[in-house]
C-alpha cells in the first residue's frame, strides 16, 4: 500500500481508455451534414483528464492503444508535449486511431459521429498493459467507453485490479456515449457493473438520468447510486456547480459566471482539478473544507475551459485558476 499518499508525496495519477482524433466544424451552430469544413483536435476523456493533471502541476501517464499512423503518433506527440507518461501506450498496425465528428448544433445540441470498426483502442488486451506503471498509481482514473468490447473490457478490468491492489484510489467517469453502445439497457448495465469498485465517482446530471431513470438532481435520487464503496460521489450540474456526496456528509458547490465559447473539455477539466486536490491531500475526502476547497478549484478549471475552444487546447494552468479563484 505505498501509493498511499498524504499531503506533498508525489504521486502519479494514471488514465486509462480512449485518445482520439476530434473533427469539428470550422463553423458553429451548423449540423454535421451542413459543416462545409473541419478542423481536427485531440480528444478522448480519458487522455484529457491526465493532460488537465499534468498542466495543473501533478504527475499524470496515460495508458492506451492508438493506430500506428499518423494521427496515433500525433497523440502520442501532444501527451509528450504536455508532459504526460506515455509508457502505458502501445501501438496497433492493424487497426487505426478513432475518430469523431462532432459538432455543436444551432438547436444547443451535441451531434457525434464515430469511427470505430474497431479502432486501435477497443484492441488493448491484457498482456499489453504496463503493469509497473499502473502498479505505481496514487489515483486510477478511467471511463466506460472502455468497457464496450473485448478485449478491451478485459484489459480495463485487470488494470482496475492491479491498481486496486497496489494501493490506488479508483475514480470513474461514465463519459456516457450512447452511439457506441449496442443499447441503453447494455450501457446501463455496464457501468454499473463496476460502480461498486470505484472510491471516487462522478457523473453528470444527464448521466444521473439516465443510470436512475428519474430526471431529477434531487439528493434522494443521486442517493441511488450511493455505494458503500464509495468515498465521494459528485453530479455535475453545468453552469450550476457540481453537488458533492461523501459517508458523512453532502454539499453543494456554485459555479463561476463566465462567457462560454465552447463547453467541450469542461468536464474533462473538472475531474482533473478534482483530482489534483485530491492527489495532494486525501485527506480531502474526510474533510469537508478541504473538499470544498478543492471542488471550488475544480469548477474554476472547467469554468475556464468552456471560455475556449477545444478541450485540450483550453485546459487552465493553476496561475489561471487561482486569477479567476481571485477575482470571484
Amino acid at each position: 500500500m505505498a501509493n498511499v499518499n498524504s499531503a506533498g508525496d508525489a504521486g502519479i495519477v494514471v488514465s486509462f481508455g480512449e485518445m482520439l482524433i476530434d473533427f469539428v466544424p470550422t463553423e458553429s451552430g451548423v449540423s454535421l451534414a451542413e459543416a462545409t469544413a473541419f478542423l481536427k483536435a485531440p480528444g478522448g476523456a480519458p487522455a484529457n483528464v491526465a493532460i488537465a493533471v499534468k498542466r495543473l502541476g501533478r504527475r499524470s501517464a496515460f495508458v492506451g492503444k492508438l493506430g500506428d499512423d499518423e494521427f496515433g503518433h500525433m497523440l502520442v506527440s501532444i501527451l509528450r508535449d504536455n508532459g504526460v507518461s506515455d509508457a502505458g501506450v502501445v501501438f496497433d498496425s492493424g487497426a487505426r486511431t478513432a475518430l469523431a465528428f462532432v459538432t455543436l448544433r444551432a438547436d444547443g445540441e451535441r451531434e457525434f459521429m464515430f469511427y470505430r470498426n474497431p479502432s486501435a483502442d477497443m484492441l488493448l488486451t491484457k498482456a499489453e498493459l504496463n503493469v509497473d506503471l499502473i502498479r505505481k498509481a496514487s489515483i486510477f482514473h478511467y471511463g466506460s467507453i472502455s468497457l464496450i468490447s473485448e478485449p478491451c473490457r478485459s484489459a480495463h478490468l485487470k488494470a482496475m485490479e492491479l491498481a486496486k491492489e497496489a494501493g490506488a484510489l479508483l475514480s470513474f467517469d461514465p463519459n456516457l456515449r450512447l452511439l457506441l453502445w449496442p443499447s441503453p439497457e447494455e450501457a446501463r448495465k455496464q457501468i454499473l457493473s463496476i460502480w461498486n469498485q470505484a472510491d471516487i465517482v462522478k457523473v453528470s446530471e444527464v448521466e444521473l438520468a439516465f443510470l436512475t431513470g428519474h430526471d431529477s438532481v434531487e439528493d434522494e435520487v443521486a442517493m441511488r447510486l450511493w455505494h458503500p464503496n464509495l468515498k465521494l460521489m459528485l453530479v455535475t450540474l453545468g453552469d450550476k456547480g457540481c453537488k458533492y456526496y461523501t459517508k458523512d456528509f453532502r454539499g453543494l458547490i456554485g459555479s463561476f459566471p463566465v462567457r462560454q465559447v465552447d463547453s467541450t473539455g469542461s468536464g474533462d477539466a473538472f475531474v482533473g482539478g478534482m483530482l489534483r486536490g485530491i492527489e495532494e491531500d486525501r485527506s480531502a475526502l474526510q474533510d469537508e473544507k478541504k473538499l470544498r476547497e478543492v471542488l471550488k478549484f475544480a469548477n474554476a478549471c472547467g469554468a475556464i475551459t468552456a471560455t475556449k475552444k477545444g478541450a485540450i487546447p483550453s485546459l487552465p494552468n493553476v496561475a489561471e485558476v487561482m486569477q479567476l479563484l481571485e477575482k470571484a
